[in-house]
């Protein structure tokens, strides 16, 4: 349903980008197709191109204040429409780059206001709240490790939405787990390289390489090359990823939680990686870690903490999984959720 919304808030505001329009219309507005009991929400365009959604709402009803740019503004607006006047919260984007991701939050509007029509404005102030890191968390944009680190993870997660559309739930790394990917049958440690040499991979703690439970645990290493020229571009990344989901606004908050901003795109525009190598192991008992039951096992006190490590794949041992144990593991998570 996110997805047919979206399209429908897309189709809108391109046929008002056709219109001609003159300097008394401040913003020409079209219907959508979703009610409340003081009218239908509707796409809006103002004279400089900006994208709005306007969400209906009682004379005497309260916007908040506080959301003005640079990339948001909220505000209340009151407009002539279909010979009526009528009272708005008017949502709108201010950065044309953001169009796509604006269309998606609006989408999630959407969806809420039809699930509960009775105080869209309620519903507004909930879905930004939900948003709002997204777009205004303080902080700088990623470094170069953790951009590497979080493309790597980025590749890992489109190769499970191409299994289902429903992966992004898999993706816990976001909310501080253990595991970047996880479900009780089966978890995913994803490690991210652009040193040209070796395979050191850091390990951080005594439970990252151990498995569930009762599931198999598998990791994940990649070898990235910046790339200007070629390969795939970050923001391009996102946007598969993004397109591929059943559940768009999940992803940007898991997005959001590990500190990417859509704000800070320009920053991204010319990040490109090509991916020079791709394996996958089985973290079983013959590969090289350290766990609590190792430390047991050597007798040694297990209230040792904040251990990190490094181990080597260089050399033939252990051997990367095959084709089709890569696709065992994938399915057995995938079944988890279903």
């Amino acid at each position: 349903m996110l997805n047919d919304l979206k399209k429908v808030l897309d189709d809108q505001w391109r046929r008002l980008e056709r219109r001609p329009t003159s300097e008394a219309s401040v913003v020409t507005v079209a219907d959508l197709p979703v009610s409340t009991a003081n009218g239908s929400l509707a796409a809006g365009l103002d004279n400089a191109g900006n994208r709005h959604l306007l969400v209906p709402i009682g004379a005497h009803q309260v916007v908040r204040k506080g959301l003005d740019g640079p990339v948001l503004r909220l505000s209340k607006r009151t407009l002539e429409h279909d010979g009526r006047v009528q009272d708005y919260a008017d949502l709108a984007c201010l950065r044309r780059d953001l169009n796509d991701i604006f269309a998606t939050l609006c989408a999630d509007i959407l969806v809420a206001t039809e699930e509960t029509p009775e105080n869209p404005v309620k519903v507004l102030h909930r879905i930004l709240d939900r948003w709002r890191a997204l777009f205004l968390n303080p902080g700088p944009p990623l470094g170069t490790q953790q951009l590497a680190g979080l493309f790597g993870e980025l590749v890992v997660l489109e190769l499970l939405l191409e299994h289902d559309s429903g992966a992004m739930r898999l993706w816990k790394g976001p909310a501080g787990h253990r595991h970047d990917f996880a479900t009780d049958a089966g978890a995913l440690e994803v490690k991210t390289s652009t040193n040209p040499d070796g395979r050191a991979v850091r390990i951080h703690g005594l439970d990252q390489l151990e498995p569930p439970l009762d599931g198999l645990l598998g990791l994940v290493w990649l070898r990235l090359e910046p790339d200007v020229q070629g390969g795939i571009g970050f923001l391009e990344l996102i946007k598969r990823v993004l397109d591929l989901s059943d559940d768009e606004s999940e992803i940007l908050t898991r997005l959001a939680a590990v500190g990417y901003r859509a704000a800070d795109n320009d920053h991204y525009a010319h990040s490109r990686y090509s991916i020079n190598e791709h394996r996958w192991y089985n973290v079983d008992v013959a590969f090289p870690r350290l766990t609590t039951v190792d430390l047991a096992a050597a007798s040694i006190s297990t209230n040792v903490r904040n251990v990190d490590y490094t181990i080597d794949l260089s050399g033939d041992s252990p051997a990367p999984m095959e084709t089709n144990d890569v696709e065992r593991h994938i399915k057995a998570m995938l079944e988890d959720i279903r």
